[in-house]
């Protein structure tokens, strides 16, 4: 079974779906990745005929405990320490709510590219259950049974926590700070906190102590404490975590454990999901690691986005980067089960065989449109050829009359394509193809790379089919007739058309031009090497 549907077909009775976010800087595409796999499980629950609830929270009474390098140092570090919600704005005159605070201004970034991937929780931010009170029955346990918190925190992960250690992260009265405040006493209803200056390496509290109220905002309680608090407000059942936080002896076990000591409950259902990387590192918000969230649903479909989430087990780290390989291979690999499930989706029982979950699930109105698939590495190379009718291209390579939808789809990733050169594309991977002169590199090749092409523009002479699949392999069988390495050989044409070593495929490259002119070229690249060889 899918891993979703194994989920949906093992839990029984109503089910609420939960997953939160601090928004501390913009929101990386790896975090893109628990929304997805939240989501699929509320939809697996759905088709599965279960009662279920999908919720998305904004942890925006968390520290601000560094100012991302994208954004004013001199404006934002005097917050440092401060709720995120009671930070301002990094644009103030942004619409609707993000102007109004730090929190609300990242968070609506990342809600629209929940939007655009159809994923439609009910948002909720904790800063209106603390405000609003909801949260301090939750605050007035956890303080009476500090005790049994710092057991669970000492069992789990051997944090020793002093006697007067108590669970509740204050707001200073003086300096509007959360980071740096210890509490060591609850009396009455009142806690006893001190605004340590030494309480974090990254900002100072200012010293202030005193008595007050922990409740209606005015403080928080410490993440894992209120994570439990969260699963008992909202009645959580399923609730995933990172790869991070699932280690044994880590948050989610410590959060288990407190659940268990106070409120004599066992945790929701929980399974780790692993990382997305780029080139080998984990994203970061703050540090800027990463193509922010908003970055990929602006260069990716949204059925792309989600199958780039949904193909690989959530279990299995994902390595990403967008480069051409990366996304052209995405692409690739989307279209090929695009193209199977064209050909026919039913199992032995008459239903969607299990490869094409992944597929399903991708999509952002869970139905599968198909469409003849037209490749995006194709696309980007006629993209870069000088006065070609796109259109025109597009239909004569086209393996079957185009549809409406076929034409929608070669729009859409005409630009992914624009898009992908203006921003991602290196130098190397982009055409410059000379046309109307041969560049210098022309007049390079060795002996055996003129022997070569000799060859090859008696094989192009003689073809009667000028496309890429049948260039590419009088490419390959003339090398092989002359027992040449294939990189020496192809070296020859993109030196020839490109004025460097390497390039794009070779034949499909060739297809794009005239077929006059690619001989003609060729003729002068040997005539230019001979020349330059006895000067």
């Amino acid at each position: 079974m899918f891993w979703a549907d194994k989920i949906a077909a093992d839990v029984q009775g109503p089910q609420v779906v939960n997953d939160s976010k601090t928004p501390s800087g913009r929101v990386h595409v790896g975090s893109v990745r628990g929304v997805i796999v939240h989501d699929t499980i509320y939809r697996a629950l759905k088709q599965a005929g279960k009662p279920v609830k999908f919720l998305y929270g904004t942890d925006d009474y968390d520290a601000l405990d560094t100012v991302p390098r994208y954004l004013d140092r001199d404006r934002f570090e005097r917050y440092l320490g401060w709720p995120l919600c009671n930070v301002p704005s990094p644009d103030e005159d942004a619409p609707g709510d993000r102007g109004s605070d730090y929190a609300k201004y990242y968070m609506g970034e990342f809600l629209d590219v929940f939007d655009y991937l159809g994923v439609r929780p009910e948002i909720y931010y904790l800063r209106d259950y603390y405000r609003s009170g909801q949260l301090n029955p939750y605050i007035d346990l956890f303080l009476k049974n500090a005790h049994l918190v710092r057991e669970a925190y000492y069992q789990v992960s051997k944090a020793q926590r002093p006697d007067n250690w108590y669970p509740f992260q204050a707001i200073c009265e003086n300096c509007g700070k959360i980071a740096t405040t210890q509490v060591t006493d609850y009396q009455d209803g009142k806690i006893f906190y001190t605004c340590d200056p030494n309480a974090t390496d990254y900002t100072q509290g200012c010293g202030h102590s005193g008595w007050m109220s922990p409740f209606d905002g005015n403080g928080k309680l410490p993440w894992k404490v209120e994570w439990v608090a969260k699963w008992q407000l909202l009645g959580v059942t399923i609730e995933l975590a990172g790869k991070d936080h699932s280690q044994k002896g880590g948050s989610r076990d410590v959060a288990n454990a407190i659940c268990r000591k106070v409120l004599q409950k066992n945790a929701p259902f929980h399974s780790p999901y692993e990382f997305i990387l780029v080139d080998g590192t984990k994203m970061s918000s703050s540090k800027g690691i990463g193509s922010s969230a908003r970055a990929m649903a602006d260069l990716l479909p949204p059925e792309l986005l989600r199958f780039l989430m949904l193909r690989t087990p959530p279990r299995t780290a994902i390595n990403f980067s967008p480069n051409y390989e990366t996304i052209t291979r995405l692409f690739r690999d989307y279209d090929g089960l695009i193209e199977r499930y064209r050909q026919g989706a039913a199992d032995g029982d008459g239903g969607l065989a299990e490869e094409f979950l992944p597929l399903l699930y991708a999509q952002p109105d869970g139905e599968i449109s198909p469409y003849q698939p037209f490749e995006l590495s194709t696309l980007i190379s006629l993209l870069q050829v000088p006065h070609l009718d796109l259109a025109a291209e597009v239909e004569q390579r086209a393996a079957e009359a185009l549809t409406d939808r076929d034409r929608a789809i070669v729009e859409e990733r005409l630009a992914v394509g624009r898009h992908w050169l203006e921003n991602y594309a290196d130098e190397d991977e982009k055409l410059v193809l000379y046309l109307e002169d041969a560049p210098a590199a022309a007049a390079t090749l060795s002996a055996d790379q003129i022997t070569y092409v000799e060859s090859l523009l008696e094989r192009l002479t003689a073809l009667e089919s000028w496309d890429g699949e049948t260039l590419q392999s009088a490419l390959f069988a003339t090398a092989k007739a002359l027992d040449l390495k294939m990189p020496v050989a192809f070296q020859s044409i993109y030196r020839a058309f490109l004025n460097r070593d390497r390039g794009p495929k070779a034949g499909p490259l060739l297809s794009y031009l005239d077929k006059q002119l690619v001989c003609d070229r060729l003729a002068e690249a040997i005539a230019l090497s001979r020349a330059a060889a006895t000067a």
